[in-house]
């Protein structure tokens, strides 16, 4: 049975590459559905997603005040109202309970009533959840380094700040035109106001694909290609949408369930629903990895690495890159950039640049760029093939019992690849 399997999923991932048409297409469209449905049943996507509307639910308020805070000035904070409203509308006929409890909350939330430990616990749970979305994503993209400390308070801030505001923005040039002479005279028209009513309904999905494809782009700690992005995005929105439907018609029919729990039912069907769009967001996220990094698909969570001989390999290259470019009077190169120019996940690359980091052939700028430890001149290509391959990063090294005729051919080995290479330096595989 496991012999027929590994078969089945070696002829879907691996052999339709190269299958022609009509199956070939099809095979390499199914591997997606068929990668993101055994990624979820692996269970780590929804221990996330749990987590994530667990802190939700804790920050969702201060991360409302907050909100508002900003917005006060604009006179927009009607247009948040509405956001929330979208957003628990899949609960049928408690989204405006719901969405009234929340603003009387946050309508209540002054300094003087909670206190300096009540303000810091606030505080505490909007950087809980930053932190936990930025983690969960890092792990979909296989991203080990994640941002600076510096890079975390402004680039997120910058979000916080500009977020509300360009959605209350957005919303408002919305309801600018809908109500605008030509709109008016639009709705007039009967066929043509049906078409206006359908967009109308469409607004908040495309605001959610919007949303979550800036999130794709933006949150991983590593360079997403925008076309991933954009596909993620767009199919997690239309998979909210969907499941959307699907949860208020359950809600409708769930009587007996409200029965049962009674005033608790809301309470419960809340946290299920915010586990659900934190679960599709992530899949999402899976799938844009997947888009981006279509080789990958076969191996799903499964742990990454290098072989010994790739590891080399890559460690060449990154000093190359960052080399020449240093030459050349640039600092380019981050973690990110550099998975995406080698086509491998950052967790894979991870381990190199740490044993490069280790052997001081690389150093990392408060930017979180890569430039050589020292001049290109002074680093031999065979202390670079030494980092690699001797450096050990994150584990205890184990003293291995050596065999002498095996340890006499890893040091006649060893001696060969450094009389090969020689006196050879970075800055003549550069000028190569």
């Amino acid at each position: 049975m496991r012999r027929w399997l590994e078969s089945l999923e070696d002829g879907l991932f691996q052999k339709s590459r190269d299958m022609g048409p009509p199956w070939g297409a099809l095979l390499r469209w199914l591997r997606y559905p068929i990668a993101l449905i055994r990624d979820w049943l692996g269970g780590e996507i929804n221990i996330r997603a749990m987590s994530l509307a667990y802190t939700t639910l804790l920050s969702l308020v201060p991360l409302m005040v907050f909100s508002f805070a900003i917005l006060k000035g604009l006179g927009a904070r009607g247009d948040l109202k509405f956001i929330l409203h979208e957003f628990f509308r899949p609960m049928g006929g408690a989204a405006t309970q719901l969405t009234d409890s929340v603003m009387q909350f946050v309508t209540n939330m002054r300094g003087d009533l909670l206190g300096t430990i009540g303000l810091a616990f606030l505080v505490y749970t909007v950087i809980t959840t930053i932190q936990k979305v930025e983690a969960s994503f890092n792990f979909v993209w296989r991203v080990q380094r994640p941002r600076s400390f510096g890079r975390r308070f402004t680039e997120y801030l910058g979000v916080m700040i500009l977020g509300p505001i360009l959605l209350a923005l957005a919303i408002g040039l919305l309801g600018f035109a809908e109500n605008s002479p030509f709109a008016q005279w639009l709705h007039a028209v009967a066929p043509l106001a049906a078409v206006l009513g359908g967009l109308g309904e469409l607004v908040p999905y495309v605001i959610v694909t919007i949303v979550f494809t800036f999130m794709y782009a933006f949150i991983p700690n590593t360079g997403v290609q925008f076309r991933a992005a954009l596909i993620g995005g767009v199919s997690a929105g239309i998979i909210w949408a969907l499941v959307g439907k699907i949860f208020t018609a359950v809600i409708l029919y769930s009587s007996r369930m409200v029965a049962i729990y009674t005033g608790f039912a809301i309470v419960l069907t809340t946290l299920i629903w915010v586990y659900l769009s934190w679960l599709i967001l992530l899949i999402g996220a899976q799938l844009a990895f997947y888009i981006q990094f279509p080789q990958y698909l076969r191996h799903g969570q499964a742990s990454i690495e290098l072989t010994g001989s790739d590891r080399e390999q890559v460690g060449l290259s990154i000093m190359y890159l960052i080399g020449r470019d240093y030459a050349a009077g640039k600092s380019y190169w981050n973690a990110g950039r550099l998975a995406t120019e080698l086509d491998i996940p950052s967790i894979a690359l991870a381990p190199v640049l740490a044993c490069l980091e280790q052997g001081g052939l690389l150093v990392a700028t408060e930017k979180e760029q890569f430039v050589p430890g020292r001049g290109p001149e002074g680093i031999l290509l065979a202390d670079i093939v030494d980092s690699v391959r001797s450096l050990q990063i994150g584990r205890l090294p184990v003293e291995v019992s050596r065999v002498a005729s095996a340890a006499q051919v890893m040091r006649e080995v060893e001696c060969a690849m450094r009389e090969r290479l020689g006196a050879r330096t970075l800055k003549d595989l550069i000028a190569a």
